[in-house]
Formats: structure tokens, sequence, C-alpha cells
């Protein structure tokens, strides 16, 4: 797999996280958003204000400067002080411009840099792969989150219960080809 290749999958995986995120936000209130289990545990709220927080430190000047950023207050992004949806989507949606922005400036001429986070030097990919895994986990809390709140009333986000049959079905009907996973994925959503 070349850069490009390994770039163009990346974005498409960053995308399908992104939007299992606000599939789950899309399905609740805004008093559930601030919801937390108990005093210790954290809200979706939280949790999308520490991703913007890390995605704003990891992802400006990506290229040029560490990751760990010394204006980053990684400790106040798990203050519970964000009050409407509007200032929370706000945040999301400007720590994921940061990631995609950061992403467009990777190309092959610069793709076998060295990248550094917390003065720990990276390759391109393992910087990336290294923040994947990272928001996916935090994602897959916010969908948990929003599915013990919704509890039956739950929009399944993948393959509902009793559904894989059918699904397998539909998938291998189709021939064989070339594709990312993620594409039929987000052409089921009726929103992408």
């Amino acid at each position: 797999m070349n850069a490009s290749e390994y770039l163009d999958g990346i974005k498409k995986q960053f995308n399908y996280y992104k939007s299992l995120g606000e599939k789950t936000m899309n399905q609740l209130s805004e008093e559930h958003l601030f919801w937390q289990y108990h005093q210790d545990s954290n809200s979706i709220a939280i949790i999308t204000k520490h991703l913007w927080g890390n995605m704003k430190s990891r992802w400006t000047d990506f290229l040029t400067t560490d990751g760990e950023k010394e204006w980053r207050e990684r400790d106040a992004e798990f203050d519970n002080d964000i009050k409407t949806k509007d200032e929370l989507m706000s945040k999301w949606n400007d720590g994921w411009q940061c990631l995609f922005e950061a992403l467009e400036s990777i190309n092959t001429t610069n793709f076998d840099q060295p990248v550094y986070i917390r003065n720990i030097e990276h390759t391109i990919t393992e910087a990336i792969n290294r923040q994947l895994a990272h928001y996916s986990y935090h994602i897959g809390q916010i969908v948990f989150i929003g599915k013990m709140i919704k509890s039956e009333q739950w929009q399944s986000l993948s393959i509902p219960k009793g559904k894989s049959s059918v699904y397998n079905k539909e998938r291998f009907s189709a021939p064989k080809h070339k594709a990312h996973y993620t594409d039929k994925l987000m052409d089921d959503d009726p929103k992408s």
C-alpha cells in the first residue's frame, strides 16, 4: 500500500467514527448529552471536550511541532463546563476540521518525515494510527452512553441484532471487488 492509498483509507476511517458519534448525538436530547452515570464518570459532553482538546493539540501544525502543545490544558478538558449542544457541536466540528486539514497537508513528499508526540518520534502512520485508536475508543464510549440512555428506543448504528444473516447475504450477493469497508456503511446512511 502506498502513502496515497493509506491516507485515502484513513480519512474514510476517521469519517466513519465521526459519523458514529454524530449519529449517536442525533438520537439524544440536549439534556442527555450532559448525563453522567455518576459524578466521577464522563458525559458525552466531557468526552467530546477531551476529543476536541486532543485533536487541536495533536493536529495543529502536525508536521512541524510536537503533538502535545504547551498551550494544551488536558486536565481542564474533563471539567464539566460546556453548557449547550451548540457549544458542544462547535467543539466537535472544530476538532474534526483540524484533523482533516492536517491530513490534507500530508503527501508523498512529506510522508516519510518523523513527527513527535511528547518528544517521542513517530512515523506518520504510527502517529495517525495512535490517534485513530484513541478516537475510536472514546467514540465507543459515546455510543455506549447513548445506547444506555435510549435503551429500547436506540437505533442501531451497525448491523442490528438478529440481522447478520440478511446483511451477509446482501454483501455476498455482490461479486468480489475492491472497496473500503466503510463505503457501503456510509452509503447506507441517508444523511451522508
